[in-house]
């Protein structure tokens, strides 16, 4: 009998009408995973996005990122932070956030994120929230995301054997 996998479940989606940014409330504990998508399909400036979990807004955020544009790379680190850097967010972009264990309430929260757009810089992030509650809330933040920008937030259920 062949292994089944994990698989995706679309927990909740949103367009936005006019710039601003996103929180997914009242997230289900149900999950192993959860994974972010965030699609930029507007004029936007390159700006790094970010998430926050549970509205906490304290220096409890590290975010270390990889990035190259084809001709050089470069890598640095955010220790410390009030958001949890994410990826480069420019015009026709995509940010997809895995957010690991996000249910469990006796470790911290990490999270790996990829970035890359059109005729721009890729990425990879890798992040941690210093806080070993269950995530129920998340927000979208760092930056005015431009109308039009799409988010989805999906569920990983955990694999059988």
């Amino acid at each position: 009998m062949a292994a089944k996998t994990g698989t995706y479940t679309l927990i909740a989606s949103t367009t936005l009408g006019s710039a601003g940014s996103v929180t997914f409330s009242s997230v289900p504990q149900t999950y192993t995973d959860l994974v972010l998508v965030v699609n930029v399909v507007a004029s936007q400036s390159p700006v790094n996005g970010g998430l926050r979990f549970n509205n906490d807004s304290g220096t409890n955020y590290s975010s270390t990122r990889i990035t190259g544009d084809g001709s050089s790379a470069t890598s640095s680190r955010d220790t410390n932070d009030d958001v949890l850097r994410t990826g480069v967010v420019s015009t026709n972009s995509a940010v997809i956030s895995q957010i690991f264990d996000y249910a469990n309430t006796t470790t911290y929260k990490t999270v790996l994120s990829r970035a890359g757009g059109s005729g721009d810089r890729v990425a990879a992030f890798v992040g941690m929230w210093r806080n070993t509650a269950a995530i129920t809330t998340v927000t979208v933040t760092n930056l005015s995301y431009p109308a039009g920008t799409t988010f989805k937030l999906y569920g990983i259920e955990a694999g059988n054997l």
